[in-house]
């Protein structure tokens, strides 16, 4: 699980974590995309499909095949990643396993070829080349700038993570077999052409990635060959396989994917235990004891009448509730997505410090990077005794590791952020709901409590002086 944020009582700020500076590197060549806003980029990957076609007659239902005979939109497509961008990848130190695979499909199964430490270009070229394996490269968006630059932005459109894999496959191979994903999946085809296959799904909106065998799957729904600068969606739980086509050098595109365990079920399952929590410290009937010896026996089907009336009290409670208690699924989210985009003319930069005016009582105030802030509310981590009071908190990703995004790496993700008490929960909606606000308007009682609030979320760069 992700370590918990740092207590700053008082509303004071963490206290300072350093942040990688992170030089942009060269575009390769002009963007087709519309980076002003994350819904103005995702509505560009997808044109010409408005977002409202799209959400309405394909998202979680149907796949989408966008095929573009652009030579500006193939071009750029093609510069964000391609198969001589793996000689100065294997440069700085990746590794199999963890950064790439090279597998092949092999009588409907997953082969894999991968070598022990680190990859090698030549060997790399050598497997690609003579064994006709397919080169998957895990989450470029750590070393491709424009991949950051896009997924930034999708995570910021969607609200949940977006990761990305590139498969390298050479003519007359198929990487991996037949398939389905836990994920929406978004297909950008950079180098070369790919044919797909795509089948019904045997599980619609799938929870897990599974292998199917090829007896079980029927005849296609959808064929096709992808060509640079064509996009298609699929919804988790869609059945496919892809294969480059015999004569061609090479494919490569990119799987850009999102809302894995991001549904219904997984938000009920996130908010329903701080509810029951919250409920049982004023309804009595939560905290008496269960039956004698109910957990020994078989049949439980008794206590179901019981069950659904508690229930029936968690839902009265929780259409009148105006405050939820802090969901995982927020926090997880703001503290494993990647950090704003950086631009700039090659300078170095950082948001380990804040920069500009010092807000004072009589400044005026705006949010930024609100994209990528949080607030919530949740008990106070710092006590666990049935006196809990409620706090606020304020996690934000400014201050994240672009080189760790969607690799699991646990042990090295801490969350940064600000916790405020309950009564300051009012003035901080009115920061979030303004695009700018005077100092001594916020609902507080005393101008040094104003004065500090600005100053916390001034100092984690999240607030600036207009």
């Amino acid at each position: 699980m992700p370590k918990k944020v740092k207590p700053a009582g008082n509303g004071k700020e963490e206290s300072p974590v350093p942040c990688k500076q992170v030089k942009v590197e060269a575009g390769g060549g002009p963007s087709t995309l519309n980076f002003e806003s994350p819904s103005g980029l995702f509505e560009s990957l997808i044109s010409p499909t408005n977002i409202e076609t799209f959400f309405k007659e394909f998202w979680e239902q149907k796949p989408l095949l966008i095929q573009r005979d652009d030579p500006a939109v193939a071009a750029y497509y093609q510069s964000l990643f391609r198969l001589t961008d793996l000689k100065s990848l294997c440069s700085q130190g990746i590794y199999y396993g963890r950064d790439v695979n090279v597998c092949r499909c092999v009588n409907g199964k997953k082969k894999v070829l991968n070598k022990d430490g680190k990859a090698h270009f030549l060997q790399l070229r050598k497997d690609f080349d003579q064994k006709r394996a397919t080169i998957q490269f895990h989450q470029p968006q750590r070393f491709k700038d424009e991949l950051w630059r896009i997924q930034e932005k999708l995570e910021c459109y969607f609200g949940s993570l977006v990761g990305s894999n590139v498969y390298i496959t050479p003519g007359g191979s198929q990487g991996l077999p037949p398939h389905y994903d836990d994920v929406e999946v978004f297909i950008l085809q950079l180098e070369g052409e790919k044919h797909w296959r795509l089948y019904k799904p045997t599980v619609a909106l799938a929870r897990e990635y599974s292998v199917e065998a090829e007896a079980r799957i029927g005849t296609p729904t959808h064929e096709f060959t992808l060509k640079p600068g064509d996009l298609l969606y699929f919804p988790r739980g869609t059945i496919h396989q892809a294969d480059t086509p015999s004569g061609l050098a090479h494919s490569t595109h990119v799987t850009i994917s999102t809302y894995q365990n991001n549904s219904w079920g997984d938000f009920l399952l996130d908010t329903i235990s701080g509810l029951v929590f919250d409920t049982a410290k004023e309804d009595i009937t939560l905290r008496t004891g269960i039956p004698r010896q109910l957990l020994m026996q078989v049949e439980t089907t008794t206590v179901a009448t019981r069950l659904s009336g508690f229930l029936r009290t968690l839902a009265d409670r929780l259409e009148s509730t105006k405050e939820l208690l802090s969901s995982d699924m927020k926090k997880d989210f703001v503290m494993h997505r990647l950090p704003p985009y950086y631009t700039g003319d090659g300078t170095e930069l950082s948001l380990s410090t804040p920069g500009g005016k010092l807000p004072r009582l009589d400044s005026i105030v705006s949010l930024q990077f609100k994209d990528h802030i949080i607030l919530t509310v949740g008990p106070d981590q710092d006590r666990s005794d049935e006196a809990q009071e409620k706090m606020v908190y304020i996690y934000h990703s400014l201050k994240n590791r672009r080189e760790i995004h969607m690799m699991g790496n646990e042990e090295e993700i801490e969350s940064h952020g600000l916790r405020f008490p309950f009564s300051h929960v009012d003035a901080l909606k009115q920061i979030w709901n303004s695009s700018a606000i005077s100092v001594k308007d916020l609902k507080l009682t005393t101008d040094e409590e104003k004065e500090s609030l600005v100053l916390s979320l001034w100092t984690e760069c999240l607030i600036q002086v207009i």
